[in-house]
């Protein structure tokens, strides 16, 4: 029998009675991670424990909470049964392995990074039937630069920053990315300020187990000679800094007009995604016989991977989409 999947702001699952990152309210669905784009109000949630710590800090509420470590199944409607395996995109990030004697295997991963991160768990790649992945950055263009190249031109940058007597100033998410960026400062010894936003979610991770460098929280009277680590939307409180310096780290500096887009002095593509060619790695090593595509360029990617001989295709344009897997 098939497995029966609904788009609509999340995937739902009817067979099993669940919701996958459902962004609307919902009476169950799995949480991969606690960015924004992939949270709401939910009256029933599985998640990892990180995930259910973050979620509880940026989305306050009354919920219950299905807490899962990494590795153990838990029992579903109809005899179905989920595993969460770690995504490595920020702390406590899972895909959602579903297994039914009916309907076989499927994988659903979220937002994934296959190459090794700095602050959060390494991806794992479980074998499935069935893969519905992300695809953010699904296009050839997409192979980041190895992280030690860029890590070290970020150093460079906040030094000579520091040397001109500007505040060098990191625009990255507030969870995830300026945690793995913060981790990555550590060998150069730089003094740090954080954000207040950045400030709460990394004494988050530090509370679940990721050590850091020092760092303090932001004071624009004693900034001087301080990194500044600051999400994009918060740079009013820069306002009073005399000098700054800024530069936004994001997988889409890969695109030559990212630094004029974000008004910025510098770009550099330190992504939390799984670029073109590890999209590519983790196919080979689920080895699915069928593939749904989500998110960014999902449909260029699905028809990359048909030229290669998968069975791939974009999701989000239907509400319904049915598979009949054989063997």
């Amino acid at each position: 029998m098939a497995w029966e999947i609904h788009h609509r702001k999340g995937l739902w699952l009817p067979q099993v009675g669940w919701w996958l990152d459902a962004q609307m309210r919902t009476t169950r669905s799995f949480v991969s991670h606690a960015h924004g784009d992939h949270i709401a109000r939910h009256q029933e949630v599985l998640c990892t424990a990180a995930t259910a710590r973050m979620l509880a800090a940026r989305l306050p509420g009354r919920r219950e909470f299905n807490i899962l470590p990494f590795g153990k199944s838990y029992g579903l409607d109809f005899g179905a049964t989920a595993t969460l395996h770690p995504a490595g995109h920020i702390l406590g990030s899972s895909q959602i392995l579903l297994e039914s004697p009916e309907h076989g295997s499927l994988l659903y991963t979220g937002d994934f990074k296959l190459r090794p991160s700095l602050a959060a768990e390494q991806c794992a790649t479980p074998r499935a039937d069935m893969l519905i992945m992300e695809t953010t950055f699904g296009l050839p263009q997409y192979v980041f630069p190895p992280e030690s190249e860029v890590i070290a031109s970020i150093i460079a940058f906040c030094r000579q920053a520091l040397v001109d007597g500007a505040n060098p100033v990191l625009l990255c998410y507030s969870l995830g990315k300026s945690q793995e960026v913060l981790r990555a400062l550590a060998p150069a010894g730089l003094p740090v300020m954080l954000h207040d936003d950045t400030l709460r979610l990394t004494r988050i991770c530090e509370q679940l187990g990721l050590k850091f460098p020092a760092y303090r929280g932001f004071s624009s009277e004693e900034a001087g000679g301080h990194v500044v680590i600051c999400p994009p939307h918060g740079q009013g409180m820069l306002s009073h800094l005399p000098a700054r310096r800024t530069a936004v780290i994001t997988g889409w500096a890969m695109d030559s007009g990212t630094i004029y887009r974000s008004r910025c002095d510098a770009a550099f593509p330190l992504s939390d995604h799984a670029g073109y060619d590890d999209l590519l790695t983790f196919v080979e090593r689920v080895q699915p016989k069928r593939i749904l595509t989500l998110h960014g360029f999902a449909r260029e990617f699905a028809r990359t991977l048909r030229e290669r001989g998968w069975d791939a295709l974009a999701i989000g344009q239907g509400n319904q989409l049915e598979f009949k897997l054989s063997g």
